[in-house]
């Protein structure tokens, strides 16, 4: 009978650290926000690796913990082959993407919309993005309390507010959906970057020690070489050589331009590209950020795989999840890890998620408050808006999308699978979007109103072929190629009807001119002493590090021993010096 370590007092203490922190950080960052500047896009200052850290961890989330996990738990080594797809995506940054985003020269993400094509593009994008992204927001709330709950031991017990009967699940949401909402409001951009690049630290502790651990477990004693070994002998041929969807072709080549689309024009990396100092700087963190991909996710796929072995029977184990292989990797964590190391895994999957969804906050109030807000006050009338006005706009813009994502995010929640959820709803939303600003950032000689015609001309193919059921053994493929071929051919056609001398396409002129010239790094210097806040994530690991090396004398079992507390906690206060040093040139000298 397997013994999992469900979270007790002393993993509570972590959480309960991390929750503390992540508030602490909006209220640092919001001490950065001067004005929309800083709020939108932190002045241009943040250090490239940090902005490598923190794209990297935006496109983490629980998702990768729980819907993803669930996939690989289900297909196996193909899982490889699609979660390290990010790879790619990012060298395409790397080469073009990252310079271009740089050379736009835009305050808020959505700016690009005005230059490229015109205001009422803007108009209609941010318009049509709220809903599809509170939805989104809604999506990885779910998903994070999914984890969560079920680490908790809170996935079979009701609870009761207001006169309300919640589950686990629906109180999980509430609370942590406060929490985000809390410090993204406050801190904007810096808070972001600042709280990704804790999640950072703790997500990569975290892989360090669940990955030798789990396939140790699967040795039976005999070390790593054994539970390799074990992997390979007693895992099913087509589990451990990729076989069914991951590689069908039609859906690895929809997934791979779904990737480059989404790490490349969503708008949360296009505003991480302007908020470094330089295009070097840019293409440095795009760089960084593919390294990452390529390695992060062979520290959690493998241990999955090795779930199989472990845990034979999900649905026996977890009968009230809707989709239990879902719970594959928490399931691992809850067995072999000890108690203070079950709160730290907690903390780093609430961490990506927070980090994602202050991404969908940040990017939308700019676009509100910039593209929208602002000219409609212009038109009616009123005195322009202060820069604190504005900022307090964006403030307000974030608060209502949160609540409404959490609202949203009950109704997921009787849904099923969210692997299945999550795929079919970027599938139809993310391509349509996407194709007409990757399109306008390649090519530039096309009239105002193409970007709003192609993104139109996707989504209508898109819902014409699901109207007819069209494809139905390739619903994937299926919606993200028909959004690709509709913007494109409409995209292509517009082509024909440019005309230089139109008024209305000086600022696309304009813009070419800009992606044609690099920005000078002459231009980027100040800020607000940027890498001092190596030293603030430095001390923060600190912290982390001291109460996990406490945790060292807890009750533990021989599986999930106290030794680990130990282990992640020296690594966390290794990290927390070498960060505090790279901080150090940039520390005030004593009586200065």
């Amino acid at each position: 009978m397997l013994h999992f370590n469900t979270v007790n007092a002393f993993d509570y203490v972590l959480i309960a650290l991390y929750f503390a922190i992540v508030i602490w950080v909006g209220f640092y960052a919001a001490r950065k926000n001067k004005g929309t500047a800083d709020f939108f896009k932190a002045s241009g200052q943040v250090p490239w690796f940090m902005a490598g850290v923190s794209s990297w961890v935006s496109g983490f989330s629980a998702f990768m913990f729980v819907a993803a996990a669930g996939y690989t738990y289900t297909h196996g080594s193909g899982a490889l082959v699609i979660f390290t797809g990010a790879t790619w995506a990012y060298l395409a940054g790397y080469f073009y993407f990252a310079p271009m985003w740089r050379r736009a020269r835009i305050a808020a993400p959505l700016e690009f919309l005005t230059r490229r094509y015109s205001p009422s593009t803007t108009y209609f994008y941010t318009v049509t993005s709220i809903v599809p992204q509170i939805v989104g927001v809604a999506q990885g709330l779910y998903i994070l309390c999914i984890f969560v709950s079920t680490a908790l031991g809170f996935e079979s017990l009701s609870f009761h507010l207001l006169g309300l009967t919640l589950s686990g699940i629906q109180a999980m949401m509430l609370v942590v959906g406060a929490v985000m909402i809390l410090y993204s409001v406050v801190g904007g951009l810096w808070a972001a970057v600042l709280s990704d690049a804790v999640q950072g630290v703790i997500i990569l502790v975290m892989s360090v020690i669940i990955f030798p651990v789990s396939i140790a477990y699967v040795g039976q004693g005999g070390g790593l070489w054994a539970g390799f070994k074990r992997l390979a002998t007693e895992l099913p041929h087509d589990y451990l050589v990729p076989s069914g969807q991951p590689v069908d072709p039609w859906f690895l080549a929809s997934f791979m331009i779904a990737s480059l689309l989404g790490y490349n024009v969503a708008w949360h990396f296009a505003q991480r590209y302007n908020s470094v100092p330089s295009e070097r700087d840019a293409k440095k963190m795009a760089l960084l950020g593919a390294g990452l991909s390529m390695v992060g996710p062979l520290t959690w796929t493998i241990p999955v795989m090795g779930a199989r072995l472990i845990f034979p029977d999900m649905h026996a184990l977890w009968p009230n999840l809707k989709a239990p292989e879902e719970a594959s990797f928490v399931s691992l964590a809850m067995l072999l890890l000890p108690h203070g190391m079950i709160g730290f895994v907690v903390a780093a999957i609430l961490s990506a998620t927070l980090g994602q969804a202050n991404d969908a906050f940040n990017w939308l109030s700019a676009a509100v408050t910039k593209d929208v807000y602002v000219p409609l006050r212009r038109r009616l009338g009123f005195a322009p808006a202060s820069d604190l006005h504005q900022m307090r706009t964006a403030q307000l813009t974030m608060l209502v999308i949160g609540v409404s994502g959490v609202g949203l995010a009950f109704v997921i929640s009787k849904l099923g699978g969210a692997f299945d959820f999550a795929l079919k709803y970027y599938s139809i939303v993310g391509p349509g979007f996407s194709m007409p600003v990757m399109l306008g950032l390649i090519y530039r000689k096309t009239p105002w109103w193409s970007g709003t015609a192609s993104c139109c001309a996707a989504f209508a193919l898109t819902f014409l072929l699901m109207g007819l059921g069209a494809f139905p053994e390739q619903v994937y493929a299926r919606n993200v190629l028909s959004a690709v071929v509709g913007s494109t051919v409409v995209f292509v056609i517009s082509a024909f009807f440019w005309r230089a001398d139109d008024p209305k396409s000086a600022d696309a002129i304009q813009l070419d001119r800009d992606l044609r010239t690099p920005v000078p790094e002459s231009q980027l210097a100040g800020g607000h002493g940027a890498m001092q806040v190596y030293g603030v994530i430095g001390n923060l690991s600190l912290v982390i590090g001291l109460v996990l090396l406490g945790c060292g004398f807890v009750r533990s079992t021989p599986i999930a021993p106290a030794s680990i507390n130990v282990i992640a906690g020296g690594l966390l206060v290794a990290i927390g010096l070498v960060l505090r040093w790279v901080a150090r040139p940039t520390l005030p000298e004593p009586g200065a």
